[in-house]
């Protein structure tokens, strides 16, 4: 990009990290004309005003900033490329701005562990997704344990690390837990060196201890997740959380990336409070990241992650949520029928006509429970599987699958099929969306069309009162359905008539 004549922006989101980025970047375009920058605030103001002044007139090839880049009096003449590192840390409001600051900019997000939101971006088609898998040569996976807080368990972890020649971090949820924490390294392994790093300090005495501990001069640096995000240390091979419990899922698999950067086995303690009782939350988190301890496996975790916290609002600022409350089976078509729509793929086609799918609200859970198939990956290839489903004999078929492999299914699943077995008889009524409720349906057909209009017209008449056509071409079915069975039930029923009338065309 550069040598193309264009200005690159690498967004980082903290101090810690531009510094570093900055000093790889500077080492590796040595000798080259590119004039590289940094902006964060361990750089002094009068440094900050000329590079925002180099980035104006386009003197200022590659510049390496946190949120400092996001200044409203920020200009930057001719910008090619945007990096985003470590995604995660920014919000949508965030990248939308930086993406404003030229409408043709070319975008690359880096993470190790996708926001749910960026995770269905890619998977829908709205974004491309590159996974790297490859670890680096004879890099070994993070051994990791989790425990009720133990003193001895945690003086072990780490004079093992002394003894071995190497460093560890300890980190503390918040700078409250600094001192509590500091005291307890002091009277129970005064062996130890230990620095202290955390956001509230001032940039001269964060670079003093961070160059410190590069330099081998503390044993254990104790810190907030200020170091959470791409700090590179070899030496450093254990990690101590505290309270890890108070941790996100995506946080605690970045924290364990900070050891296990060279050759050496490293090892990560996540600590939670003694005899108290974790959140169910909390807990699979937890279960979550001990089982993934397999190297290049952030991305299964962002599917955990995308499962237990839901995929967030694609064209709002939610990152998270969303998803629980319509079904994932359901967004997912809805969704993929909106891309295809902006992308002009199959509008008004054949391909068209045979994968727009019925909108169908009942007022009930229609989804796979993790109560009763815990594994990620298989459930979501049931539901794809369920989508490509349109005969009642297929649909037969998947329910005693699931029976016989996992047992008599929930209630959720049974309305699940349910669903699917309604959205084949509304495919063919032409219906579009079914609206029940306790005192009956509103029916909406697609493009207000439906192929046998007389003999719709004569069953309208035989229900009397009970079956109307409203303005909007909406039929309007009057029912007594109190709960969501007899709600599926009764909708299932309304859907075969209207299925048997249109294909008496």
């Amino acid at each position: 990009a550069v040598m193309a004549g264009k200005q690159v922006a690498i967004v980082v989101p903290t101090t810690l990290l531009a510094r570093q980025h900055y000093a790889s970047i500077t080492e590796r375009f040595e000798g080259l004309p590119v004039r590289i920058r940094q902006m964060s605030r361990l750089v002094a103001r009068k440094d900050i005003e000329a590079t925002k002044k180099g980035l104006a007139d386009g003197s200022v090839d590659i510049v390496v900033g946190t949120h400092a880049l996001l200044a409203k009096d920020m200009k930057i003449r001719d910008l090619g490329l945007l990096i985003i590192d470590e995604e995660q840390h920014f919000g949508v409001k965030h990248k939308e701005q930086l993406k404003e600051l030229r409408a043709d900019v070319h975008v690359l997000t880096l993470t190790a562990t996708p926001i749910p939101r960026t995770l269905q971006l890619a998977m829908t088609g709205v974004r491309e997704l590159s996974l790297i898998t490859t670890a680096p040569v004879d890099r070994l996976p993070v051994r990791t344990f989790i425990s009720p807080f133990d003193a001895v368990m945690v003086r072990e972890t780490l004079l093992r690390e002394l003894y071995r020649g190497g460093q560890s971090f300890y980190v503390v949820p918040r700078v409250a837990d600094i001192g509590e924490i500091s005291e307890f390294l002091r009277v129970q392994i005064p062996e130890l060196k230990v620095a202290i790093a955390h956001g509230q300090m001032s940039p001269g005495e964060l670079e003093d201890v961070m160059n410190g501990f590069y330099d081998r001069k503390y044993d254990v640096l104790l810190a907030t997740t200020i170091i959470e995000s791409g700090i590179d240390i070899p030496t450093a091979n254990t990690l101590v959380v505290h309270r890890s419990n108070m941790f996100g899922l995506a946080q605690l698999y970045q924290l364990r990336g900070r050891v296990g950067r060279s050759k050496q086995r490293a090892y990560a303690l996540f600590t939670v409070p003694a005899r108290r009782v974790l959140t169910p939350t909390a807990e699979k988190r937890l279960k979550v990241l001990q089982s993934l301890d397999t190297l290049g496996a952030g991305f299964s975790l962002a599917s955990h992650d995308l499962d237990i916290r839901g995929a967030g609002n694609l064209v709002g600022e939610e990152q998270s949520g969303h998803i629980k409350e319509v079904g994932f089976e359901l967004y997912q078509a809805m969704l993929e029928e909106a891309v295809a729509s902006l992308r002009d793929e199959g509008v008004g086609s054949e391909a068209d006509d045979e994968t727009w799918s019925p909108q169908i609200n009942i007022g009930t859970s229609v989804l796979i429970p993790d109560t009763y198939i815990e594994d990620l990956q298989i459930r979501l290839s049931l539901y794809r599987r369920l989508s490509d489903l349109h005969e009642q004999e297929e649909i037969d078929a998947f329910a005693a699958e699931i029976h016989d492999r996992f047992g008599p299914p929930p209630e959720e699943v049974v309305h699940l099929l349910e669903i699917m077995a309604i959205k084949e008889l509304c495919r063919k009524a032409n219906v579009e969306t079914i609206d029940a409720g306790p005192g009956g349906a509103v029916i909406g057909l697609r493009g207000g069309k439906f192929n046998n209009p007389t003999a719709l017209l004569d069953w309208m008449t035989k229900q009397g009162t009970f079956a109307k056509m409203r303005p909007d071409m909406k039929l309007v079915v009057r029912r007594s359905w109190d709960t969501p069975g007899a709600r599926l039930k009764g909708a299932r029923q309304l859907m075969a008539v209207l299925a048997n009338l249109a294909v008496q065309a």
